[in-house]
């Protein structure tokens, strides 16, 4: 094909044409919404690092809800802001926990909302770091056990799925094992199987309630310069048993993105992290860019890269531009 007789922009003279020969769509049935349970009645704390978002309490998480599902949003994920936090973070697997119980009010309110559940003791433990902590480290197989307890916490509250976020090597074994052996295997684990040690998650720590009070957690999260790594992650995880893979975050990863997507064929997950979301608004209100159309423009990146799903704190304003 060459010019003249080939004229690609003859089928982009229009929205309507362009619309007819778009190769990547986006719905609102991509997102999953992440939520941030917080304990308490009446609370709606404001995140000053990411505007419009808030750390809610249960009864606020069930409005919430209504909102997400009447969006067209199928799916959120929690993560948990306790009362108490310890060394060995034991309120992650609390009955009466802001997670568990906020899983038990959107089942009552919204039941055909998939709840999905962040595993990782981080925002449990006083410390900040995902583990149990030994040696000035977190020790790998000790702390196993506690995310297994809090994943089954959170099937035993009604969670549609468990997400472990700690890059522990084994634990996705570990909570299908867990999972099974108390009857619950039909509860599908997504598993961050490619998690990046990035500065893009300065925001969500704030959200969080979970910065690390010494060192870092580049002994347990990926080396942003590897993609090999990545592949032997993705094949450990699978054959532990997890039913989706995630990369995250996702821009900086595009192209892990696609390398999994490739390799595997398996549903794949990609969270658009807090500092991706931070970054636009922060532009969007100063004005130097259009807030919207760089928003969607990098969702859209992330599903034609090969994510099937795409966690995301823009997965309410999107939904409201793709439902005009």
């Amino acid at each position: 094909m060459s010019f003249p007789f080939y004229r690609p922009r003859r089928l982009r003279k229009g929205e309507v044409l362009r619309r007819m020969v778009r190769e990547t769509n986006l719905t609102p049935d991509d997102f999953i919404l992440p939520l941030f349970v917080t304990y308490g009645k009446g609370i709606k704390n404001p995140i000053k690092s990411m505007p419009g978002i808030f750390q809610l309490s249960v009864d606020n998480i069930k409005k919430e809800a209504k909102e997400i599902k009447s969006l067209g949003i199928p799916s959120v994920i929690l993560f948990g802001i306790p009362e108490h936090k310890d060394e060995v973070g034991s309120s992650a697997n609390d009955p009466h926990g802001p997670v568990q119980e906020a899983i038990k009010a959107i089942k009552d309110k919204v039941p055909d909302l998939v709840v999905i559940t962040d595993v990782c003791m981080c925002e449990y433990t006083s410390h900040g770091h995902c583990g149990i902590i030994k040696n000035k480290d977190v020790d790998n197989d000790a702390t196993l056990e506690l995310l297994s307890n809090e994943a089954l916490s959170h099937a035993e509250a009604g969670a549609d799925m468990v997400a472990p976020s700690d890059m522990m090597d084994g634990r996705v074994g570990s909570i299908r094992e867990a999972l099974d052996d108390n009857g619950f295997t039909n509860i599908p684990i997504m598993s961050y199987a490619a998690k990046y040690s990035s500065a893009f998650y300065g925001p969500f720590r704030d959200a969080a309630e979970s910065t690390p009070k010494f060192g870092d957690r580049r002994s347990y999260q990926m080396d942003p310069a590897n993609s090999n790594e990545a592949i032997r992650e993705v094949i450990l995880d699978i054959e532990e048993g997890a039913d989706i893979v995630m990369v995250k975050p996702a821009l900086p990863y595009l192209d892990i993105i696609r390398r999994i997507k490739e390799d595997f064929g398996y549903p794949l997950a990609a969270y658009n992290v807090s500092g991706e979301y931070s970054m636009i608004k922060a532009a969007a209100e100063k004005g130097w860019l259009d807030g919207d159309k760089a928003m969607m423009e990098s969702l859209i990146s992330i599903k034609r890269a090969g994510a099937d799903m795409i966690l995301t704190y823009f997965a309410k304003d999107a939904a409201k531009i793709l439902n005009k």
